[in-house]
C-alpha cells in the first residue's frame, strides 16, 4: 500500500482548500487549479507502482465555511479513481483553526458513506471508533469498507486481538503470543 496524505492541513490539503491556498497561479482559484498538485503526485507515483494499491487520505470538509467541502471532495475521487487510487481514506478538519467540528461517535462515517456511495469507491473511516462492536457495525451496515484506527491503537496496541475476543472472531495469533490467547483463569 502507498498512501498519500491529503487531509489535516499537510501539504496537499493546503492546495486543496480554498480557506488556505491563496495561490494566483496555475495551483491556485479554482478546483481544477487546486487538485492539480494532487492529480500530478499521482500520476507520478504511478509510474513507480508496481504492485502496490494506491490510496489517498483526504479531509472531506473543512468545516468552515466557504472551505473545501464534501462535494468537492467526491468530485476530486471520481477523479481520482480514474487515475488508479484505490481507496480513499476519509477524514476531516484540521486545516484550518477556527473548523467547528462536532466531535461525537461515529462523526466522520457519514462523509465515507457517501463517497463510498456516490464514487462506488473503496473507502476507509475514522474518528472516534474505539469500540469493537461499533467497527464492526459501521462494516455490517456497509457505511465503509475498512475501520481506520490511530489514537486507539496508541491507547489499546492488542484493540485488534481484544475485539477478535469480543466479537467472538478465532484469529490467528502471532507464534509468540500464541500461549496468552485463551484465559485459563476467566
Amino acid at each position: 500500500i502507498l498512501e498519500i496524505h491529503g487531509a489535516h492541513g499537510y501539504l496537499v490539503h493546503q492546495f486543496l482548500s480554498p480557506l488556505i491556498n491563496n495561490r494566483t497561479d496555475e495551483y491556485g482559484g479554482s478546483f481544477e487549479n487546486r487538485i492539480r498538485f494532487v492529480l500530478e503526485i499521482v500520476a507520478e507515483m504511478q509510474k513507480y507502482i508496481t504492485t502496490q494499491s494506491l490510496w489517498v487520505r483526504l479531509s472531506a470538509s473543512d468545516w468552515a465555511e466557504n472551505g473545501w467541502n464534501l462535494e468537492e471532495t467526491i468530485e476530486l475521487c471520481k477523479i481520482l479513481k480514474q487515475n488508479g487510487v484505490e481507496v480513499i481514506d476519509v477524514s476531516s478538519g484540521g486545516g484550518v483553526s477556527h473548523q467547528k467540528i462536532d466531535v461525537k461517535k461515529n462523526y466522520q462515517v457519514p462523509f465515507a458513506n457517501e463517497i463510498k456511495n456516490q464514487v462506488e469507491i473503496i473507502t476507509g473511516a475514522v474518528g472516534l471508533i474505539f469500540e469493537p462492536k461499533q467497527a464492526e457495525e459501521i462494516l455490517q451496515n456497509e457505511e465503509a469498507d475498512l475501520i481506520f484506527l490511530g489514537r486507539e491503537l496508541l491507547r489499546d496496541p492488542y484493540f485488534a486481538l481484544r475485539a477478535a475476543k469480543e466479537l467472538e472472531e478465532d484469529i490467528k495469533w502471532l507464534p509468540q503470543y500464541e500461549r496468552a490467547k485463551n484465559n485459563h483463569y476467566a
